[in-house]
């Protein structure tokens, strides 16, 4: 396991049970992020009970967000974090359609063939080497037409435009109620990305071989983006 993905699952899972009632905060953009994702699950129009693969699932949000879309969905969480899988279970009491692996999807088979693969605000804990390799493989784990949809922090282009983009999610998180402890706590495990451009990240997943890469969402450093298996 990579010691920056290493350390990010440490620092997430120490504070797996607080993390869902933070989240709202620290997005401020909550509602617009995850709705542009799953707006785009519901345009996509795959399986009636697609076989969906979330990454870095840490305690089921997305996917039970994504559930509600798509009731029929069957629901594999991935995370390398026991403690964040845990909250994921309380999500989920006794369904049998959801299933949970303890796993560096960075490094372990991904399985498959997948009708959807989600992932939320994890990825960019990996080095830019190791998102491209994940790309290909998200790839090869898709069925054809298969759709692989990125909630995701990004990096701006330039340091000037980097730091904006940070002093304004201050302002925003504030705003929401944050406290500076709070703020200094996310900034600590900020630490530990290592963020991509948006330019690049559709560049990849285009490379690897995907089709339909779009972005449908920026917020400052918060991006969606998809692209599909051609099928």
């Amino acid at each position: 396991m990579p010691s920056s993905y290493r350390s990010a699952a440490q620092a997430f899972g120490a504070a797996a049970r607080e993390y869902d009632a933070a989240r709202r905060r620290l997005v401020p953009c909550f509602d617009a992020f995850y709705g542009a994702a799953l707006d785009v699950v519901a345009a996509w129009g795959g399986a009636d009970r697609p076989r969906v693969l979330d990454l870095g699932a840490g305690t089921g949000l997305f996917a039970a967000l994504v559930r509600d879309r798509l009731p029929g969905a069957r629901l594999h969480l991935v995370d390398v974090s026991e403690a964040m899988l845990d909250q994921a279970r309380l999500r989920f009491p006794e369904d049998g359609s959801v299933t949970f692996e303890v796993a560096d999807y960075s490094r372990a088979p991904l399985g498959g063939p997948w009708d959807l693969v989600i992932s939320a605000l994890s990825i960019h804990h990996l080095t830019d080497d190791d998102k491209r390799g994940l790309f290909g493989r998200i790839l090869s784990a898709l069925r054809p037409g298969g759709l692989f949809v990125n909630a995701e922090q990004v990096v701006a282009a330039t340091p000037a435009l980097a730091e904006r983009d940070r002093r304004l999610w201050r302002q925003a998180v504030s705003a929401l109620g944050g406290t500076p402890a709070e703020i200094a706590a996310a900034e600590e495990r900020m630490k530990l990305d290592r963020c991509a451009t948006l330019p690049d990240q559709l560049n990849w997943l285009a490379k690897a071989g995907f089709v339909e890469v779009d972005c449908c969402f920026k917020w400052w450093q918060f991006a969606v983006y998809s692209g599909q298996r051609p099928g």
